[in-house]
């Protein structure tokens, strides 16, 4: 209650509007009104913080219901549906590099297998893209004299390119990011 007086008004501030006349009364009102509905705003921003739109924990909710969700079960299989085309990266014939994984001793008696040729392989293919290499392109402008006016002339043509290094590191992030993206294997 202590809060709620120190934004009313006094009862002097009340006798003061007052007895300046009609309109200080009214102005009195609107400002009261405005500081008592900021006051509301505040507090119901308060109760409307969860752990969904706040940092707040999730212990800090209570006991009240979580929303429940709107989606309907389904009688279909979580994953991609039988007959939807897939995108999945097709292992290559010809791969770039071969790395072979040597046992070299028995899992389970220990017993060293350096010597014993491979029955068959198990083949996995990882995609990987490239890392981005910059290309350095300098621009070289002539600079030459005039024979006929004493001055020095150097043109660079409209269409030389100059790309900030900014644009590099920006475009080397997508394409690591879209590596982090790519299926690592595929059957």
């Amino acid at each position: 209650m202590e809060r709620l007086r120190a934004r009313l008004p006094s009862e002097e501030e009340i006798k003061a509007a007052y007895d300046h006349g009609q309109e200080a009364v009214v102005a009195l009102f609107y400002a009261t009104f405005e500081k008592l509905a900021e006051r509301i705003q505040q507090l119901e921003d308060q109760v409307a913080k969860n752990s969904n739109n706040s940092s707040k924990p999730p212990s800090s909710d209570g006991l009240a219901k979580k929303p429940k969700s709107l989606r309907h079960k389904s009688d279909k299989k979580s994953g991609g549906q039988p007959g939807h085309p897939g995108s999945t990266l097709k292992a290559v014939a010809h791969p770039n590099h071969v790395e072979v994984h040597a046992v070299n001793r028995c899992r389970h008696c220990q017993v060293s297998l350096e010597s014993v040729s491979a029955v068959e392989y198990e083949k996995r293919q990882v995609f990987d893209v490239p890392p981005v290499r910059v290309e350095v392109t300098e621009q070289q402008a002539e600079i030459k004299a005039c024979p006929i006016r004493p001055m020095r002339l150097l043109s660079f043509r409209l269409g030389s390119r100059r790309m900030p290094e900014q644009t590099i590191f920006q475009a080397s992030s997508f394409f690591s990011s879209q590596a982090e993206s790519t299926p690592a294997l595929a059957p």
